[in-house]
């Protein structure tokens, strides 16, 4: 019975072993999703909200950040970056705040590209 047992455990493991790659990578140029997003943000324990749009003629996004005060501008870059990263930025590419954001009307607006 151990026997048939060994034997079954060794074609089992063989069988697992194949010389060929069933995995295929495609690799093509990385793009950069530009679809405008409205999209809650968890951040450090509070939600916010992120609007964005890309704007073609300046090849930047308008990030719009809802939910924090005017003394939050480096709260703002975090959220914007880190949500431009996530959403719409290839693989391997960091959102990137062009300027400095200004806060008006309770939000904070900023630019930024994928970089």
């Amino acid at each position: 019975m151990k026997k048939i047992a060994l034997v079954i455990c060794c074609f089992a493991l063989l069988a697992g072993c194949t010389t060929g790659s069933k995995v295929t990578f495609n690799k093509g140029p990385a793009t950069v999703q530009t679809t405008a997003r409205s999209e809650p943000i968890f951040y450090n324990g509070k939600t916010y909200q992120l609007d964005y749009d890309y704007i073609e003629g300046k090849g930047a996004f308008d990030m719009k950040v809802s939910g924090l005060g005017p003394k939050q501008q480096q709260d703002a870059m975090n959220i914007s970056t880190s949500a431009l990263s996530y959403f719409a930025c290839p693989d391997g590419q960091r959102g990137k705040i062009i300027g400095l954001p200004i806060y008006v009307g309770k939000k904070w607006t900023a630019y930024a590209r994928c970089g």
